[in-house]
């Protein structure tokens, strides 16, 4: 599985504020609790992604499932 980067992971966080706040871009009077939701929704994503625990790995080996094959060479 490759691994999502932090740009990735936050391009998906303010992919999902901006859906479901239903605002592209967040008015001056709405910017810090915009900017909030996305940190959060971020935090929340690397934390599901680092809990993650692929079924049939070994632990010894499970490590370098979460990089690109690149990285492992």
């Amino acid at each position: 599985m490759p691994e999502a980067g932090e740009e990735d992971i936050h391009a998906a966080a303010l992919q999902y504020v901006r859906k479901v706040s239903g605002f592209r871009a967040p008015a001056a009077h709405n910017r810090e609790a915009f900017d909030r939701a996305v940190a959060a929704v971020a935090a929340a994503t690397q934390e599901l992604l680092e809990d993650l625990v692929i079924r049939g790995a070994h632990p010894a080996h499970a490590a370098h499932l979460a990089h690109p094959v690149e990285d492992r060479a």
